[in-house]
């Protein structure tokens, strides 16, 4: 006769297996190279105030639309060029990067907290709370979620706080699914009805015995939300009523330069690369997890 799971048997094999993950994710290039270039993106963010060579706000009259230094007109002083007000593009880039990840991060952790909090406590206790949540989360889904923010932020206007809350306030519906989802295969699961016989408390049943077990694809699916809210955030900015325009932002000088895009193309097309090369690799490095913390995927 097999004896029941435990929580010590659950946390042994997960420890065991970690350094296995670790040499999985190690063994994938391109998620391992993703990674690095996302990391540099955050020091760069973190240490804007350091790196920048220029305040971002600062206007040069005498350097407006000026190319960057491989050109003859360009300059070592501005490396990358100036827009068309003379600011330091390369200042706003690096200030662009804290904004971007700032709000990224900032968003999925609202969302992977109230979606998971709720998905767990409608997947265990089910009754009324579910079938409330079910219909809330049914209405939310029939809304597009770049449309139901540009709707939001339209009537706000642009601002940090309503941006994240605009973000925000669907955002959690995907983690709010697989943790109901998780829950649900989980609390039948030999492990918790040998926690319930030995008479744990439901407290300690949901976040001792069922959450580290549902924690990996959570955050697999952070991971690639992050690169969704970026490209959310550069949108919204886009268009003017994302982050203020005192702010430097990505989306809001790939906006600056489309007028400019034939005579000064760096003035739109850095910033763009740099959402770019953001967004594949965040997504890359979230595609490697996804390969390690999923068995499905290793089948």
């Amino acid at each position: 006769m097999s004896q029941p799971v435990t929580e010590d048997h659950v946390l042994t094999t997960t420890a065991a297996t970690a350094p296995g993950m670790i040499r999985l994710l190690l063994g994938n290039r391109v998620a391992v190279a993703a990674g690095l270039v996302v990391i540099a993106f955050v020091a760069v963010g973190l240490l804007a105030p350091a790196l920048a060579p220029h305040d971002p706000s600062l206007q040069h009259p005498e350097a407006i639309r000026q190319p960057p230094f491989w050109y003859a007109a360009g300059s070592p002083y501005y490396l990358l060029g100036t827009d068309s007000l003379g600011r330091d593009l390369l200042s706003r880039m690096i200030y662009g990067a804290r904004v971007s990840l700032l709000l990224g991060v900032a968003v999925v952790l609202i969302t992977l907290v109230v979606g998971t909090a709720l998905g767990m406590a409608a997947g265990y206790f089910r009754g009324w709370f579910d079938a409330v949540m079910s219909r809330l989360v049914d209405t939310l889904l029939a809304f597009p979620f770049l449309i139901f923010a540009l709707a939001i932020m339209a009537v706000t206007g642009p601002n940090l706080g309503a941006l994240v809350a605009a973000l925000a306030f669907k955002g959690w519906v995907d983690f709010y699914r697989v943790a109901r989802g998780d829950v649900l295969a989980a609390r039948e699961a030999d492990y918790v009805t040998a926690a319930r016989g030995l008479g744990a408390t439901t407290s300690h049943i949901l976040f001792r015995e069922i959450f580290p077990n549902i924690v990996p694809p959570l955050i697999v699916l952070a991971t690639l939300r992050m690169a969704t809210i970026i490209i959310a955030e550069a949108s919204l900015s886009f268009l003017g009523i994302g982050v203020p325009p005192s702010i430097p932002a990505w989306g809001t000088m790939v906006a600056d330069g489309r007028a400019d895009i034939a005579g000064a193309w760096w003035i739109a097309t850095f910033p763009g690369l740099a959402i770019l090369l953001l967004v594949l690799c965040v997504n890359l490095f979230g595609e490697g997890l996804r390969d390690v913390l999923d068995p499905r995927m290793r089948t």
